[in-house]
């Protein structure tokens, strides 16, 4: 009986193939013991573009591109500027239909998540291949967890609303990305990339740029008292007008001493936090180490696929009981050495992050207790695998219990007050100890009490503006489509209704810089002139409507939950792709760059002019789609080679292109009659 797997990369098909017994190597999979394990590296499979519907021109007529039926094509590369079947991909593709043909059982073991469901359906409808599927479900790739996973088989089909959110979701990025793309570049004669999740992100880094930038900083004015017991009181409010801040300096200045008016004494409980998802590591990365979204996730699969931590593309901060079951053995294991004192003082673990309710497809982020010293890993992989661990100890161990003591002294009619927090069970906090500013020891004070001052001081400060997003700040933003929620719990219960998910925030910033919308400066993520551009278009557009973009993947929640039809979705993705469209056809844009309109007639229409602008030439004809981008290849086009390029078809010979590789090459460019531009080589060569 032969069995194939189709795992999602080839580190992971290694390791399964080991348990399984694969242990010899194939052009593109693993063989033995009745069993084939070969793989895919990503979507091999992809939606096809909009020329593949019959959509061959940039134009109004088109809009908007609603197929009735998506085509899946093989994944494919630029050249120039048509797209190419990937060699690699086919190829594999050819692997696997064989093996998928002969085999008497399929086994799909992609990520156990949306995305993964998607890449092994989206490769087996493409094949043709009608044979009955079953499904490895795993939250890590330990050899415990590969070989419980084999002996707990599930029908594929016990997974379908999986693989209909995912469908749903792509298709949907798909009808919203490419109508508003080509809507706003026809209306604003500038290409601008628009998508469904990247644009309301790039609004929020926009908004908040703009509100630190445009911040009017105001002075306010507070005054301070010393005492003779080196406590330091500060006035009970702040004033705007100095004058008023002088009066209560001079009045407090010239008393000698005040009344404890108050004294409150507290017991204040800080509850362990939660245990790390995807985008809660991400967050603490970025505040504590600088780490992008972007590479903590791939720190994390590394991570993942050396058998170091669970699933690490989870949504979930908690456990089921049958995990937390095996956390006391697990906090024994000689990884957790570092911390052995503080978990020495838990009797029993914290069972705060126990709730099976609030897990949609895998649990928190736990380390496996394989020893990272027998796989190698690299310093940035250490550091995050601590974090992790540290996190770990963290949620398990007792409560923080602070006495919190606030004190108000009378000071010649002002008051004035001192607020201190004295630690009486580290609990979690000793994990990473406390800074000894958390905890100042200040006298006890009786109410009544007199207490005297040995100085007083006039303090200037000044309003700040919030700042700039950094990855962290922004992924939280993201998670609560920019509402500002403190409360954990809160957050907790809106993740369903975030912008993306943790597997794809971090695409999502990455895409933002890639296309200059956005770049780093330091921690902090500003727009550039182009992202600015952009957002003088959207910002009043419901593309840029974070809250509406996060009832969309609210309701692709649902589709996997089985709460909602894709149907209904799918109807109501269409309805909301014309009124996007329709928002930027009758927006009234004007070209957002002046483009220099020359008296070259339009070779493709011949009723237009072309008009030179920095990035691209195009026709003012509203009707035509003649365009030529002035960049190709690293070279940019200077007018005079445009020029030629249009009047006569063809350019002189050029210097100045790159391979793919980075060698420089030259040739010349010819047109053809619709646009399109290919090299000419020089024969000798």
């Amino acid at each position: 009986m032969r069995k194939v797997v189709l795992a999602e990369k080839p580190s992971v098909a290694q390791s399964i193939a080991r348990i399984v017994g694969a242990t010899q190597k194939r052009d593109g999979f693993y063989e033995g013991n009745g069993w084939q394990v070969t793989y895919a590296f990503g979507h091999l499979i992809q939606l096809a573009m909009p020329e593949n519907y019959g959509y061959n021109s940039w134009s109004k007529g088109n809009l908007p591109m609603l197929p009735k039926e998506f085509i899946m094509i093989p994944r494919q590369k630029k050249e120039g500027k048509t797209y190419k079947n990937d060699p690699g991909v086919m190829k594999q593709l050819k692997i696997i239909k064989h093996l998928f043909e002969q085999a008497d059982t399929i086994i799909c073991a992609t990520d156990s998540a949306r995305e993964g469901q998607s890449i092994f359906r989206y490769i087996y409808n493409y094949l043709g291949i009608k044979k009955p599927v079953l499904r490895l479900w795993i939250n890590s790739l330990t050899d415990a967890a590969i070989r419980e996973g084999f002996s707990n088989l599930q029908p594929d089909s016990n997974y379908d609303n999986l693989f209909l959110a995912a469908k749903a979701r792509s298709e949907a990025d798909w009808l919203v990305g490419m109508n508003a793309t080509q809507a706003c570049s026809i209306t604003g004669k500038s290409l601008y990339s628009i998508g469904r999740v990247q644009t309301p992100t790039l609004v929020m880094i926009v908004e908040r740029y703009l509100q630190n930038k445009n911040f009017k900083s105001v002075p306010f004015w507070q005054v301070t008292l010393d005492t003779t017991d080196g406590v330091k009181l500060t006035s009970a409010g702040k004033w705007d007008e100095k004058a008023e801040a002088e009066r209560a300096y001079n009045t407090a200045s010239k008393a000698r001493s005040g009344k404890v008016i108050k004294a409150e004494k507290k017991q204040m409980t800080e509850q362990p936090p939660l245990l790390f998802d995807l985008t809660g590591l991400q967050k603490a990365a970025n505040s504590k180490h600088g780490y992008t979204a972007d590479k903590t996730l791939n720190i994390a699969q590394s991570l993942y696929e050396k058998q170091l931590i669970t699933y690490p593309r989870t949504n979930a901060a908690y456990i089921p009981d049958d995990v937390y079951d095996t956390i006391p053995g697990l906090l024994q294991n000689p990884v957790f050495d570092k911390f052995r004192s503080v978990i020495d003082a838990i009797e029993k673990p914290s069972r705060r992050c126990v709730d099976a309710s609030k897990i949609e497809d895998h649990h928190a982020l736990l380390v496996t207790g394989v020893n990272p010293k027998t796989k190698d890993i690299k310093l940035d992989e250490q550091v995050i695998y601590d974090m992790i661990l540290g996190r770990m100890v963290e949620a398990f161990s007792l409560p923080c219990i602070k006495l919190v003591n606030t004190y108000t002294v009378d000071a010649g009619g002002f008051l004035f007050s001192v607020t201190s927090s004295v630690i009486t069970q580290m609990g979690w906090r000793a994990v990473y100890g406390v800074d000894d500013k958390e905890r100042p020891v200040i006298p006890v004070w009786r109410q009544g009490e007199t207490v005297c001052f040995t100085g007083a001081e006039l303090q200037q400060g000044q309003t700040k503006p919030k700042p700039l997003h950094t990855e962290g700040t922004l992924l939280a933003a993201m998670e609560t489509c920019g509402k500002e929620i403190d409360n954990e719990a809160q957050r907790e219960a809106i993740k369903d209704s975030g912008i993306g998910t943790p597997a794809t925030r971090a695409g999502i910033i990455e895409t933002l810089v890639a296309r200059k919308y956005v770049v780093r400066e330091k921690k902090s993520l500003v727009p550039t002139a182009k992202g600015m551009e952009i957002y003088k278009i959207v910002k009043d557009m419901d593309i840029a409507n974070a809250s509406l973009t996060g009832q969309w993947e609210a309701k692709l929640a649902d589709i996997e939950r089985g709460k909602m039809s894709v149907d209904e979705f799918n109807s109501d993705i269409i309805e909301y792709t014309k009124h996007v469209t329709d928002e930027f056809l009758n927006s009234g844009l004007k070209p957002i760059l002046t483009g220099k309109q020359t008296e070259i007639e339009c070779p493709l229409c011949h009723q237009g002019h072309i008009r030179f602008f920095d990035k691209v030439a195009n026709c003012s004809n509203e009707g035509c789609n003649f365009h030529i981008f002035r960049t190709i290849l690293g070279k940019k086009l200077t007018n005079s080679e445009l020029t030629d390029l249009i009047i006569k078809g063809q350019s002189r010979e050029l210097s100045g292109f790159k391979c793919k590789d980075g060698k420089p090459f030259k040739a010349r460019l010819k047109r053809d009659d619709k646009g399109g531009i290919s090299f000419v080589f020089n024969q000798k060569k």
